[in-house]
């Protein structure tokens, strides 16, 4: 059986995060996707190749609590992660009903978000090594 790169889709409307946060991520051993905003992802059609999300709380258009929904109505099982760097959506209910390991505040470790990723997406495929 031929193991592959689990592949982590990033969704946030600051194209720095984007890149800094992906590059982070692929030296990390995950295959990275990084969209500006939920529609691109939505609309981009890696839904079905993508094994965790971790989208942006705070966006136009739609938010990452709306993103969340949209992705748990035609992927169930996909693991999301949301974080976010206005305090008070940090307070907000909707997040403390989040398990564990699935919000983060800006600025994060990034050692913490790639340890939730990993347990996030187990039993799936590992991240690999470049």
């Amino acid at each position: 059986m031929t193991s592959r790169k689990s592949v982590v889709a990033i969704v946030d409307d600051d194209a720095r995060l984007l890149v800094s946060l992906g590059d982070f991520l692929e030296s990390a051993g995950y295959g990275v996707r990084a969209f500006t905003s939920g529609r691109a992802f939505l609309d981009g059609g890696s839904l079905p190749a993508i094994d965790c999300l971790v989208t942006d709380i705070t966006m136009p258009e739609f938010d990452g609590f709306e993103l969340q929904d949209e992705v748990n109505a035609l992927r169930p099982d996909l693991p999301v992660i949301l974080m976010t760097g206005t305090h008070e959506i940090a307070t907000q209910s909707r997040v403390a009903e989040l398990p564990v390991g699935r919000f983060f505040r800006k600025p994060f470790d990034s050692q913490e978000l790639v340890a939730a990723i990993a347990v996030a997406i187990s039993p799936r495929a590992e991240p690999l090594a470049n």
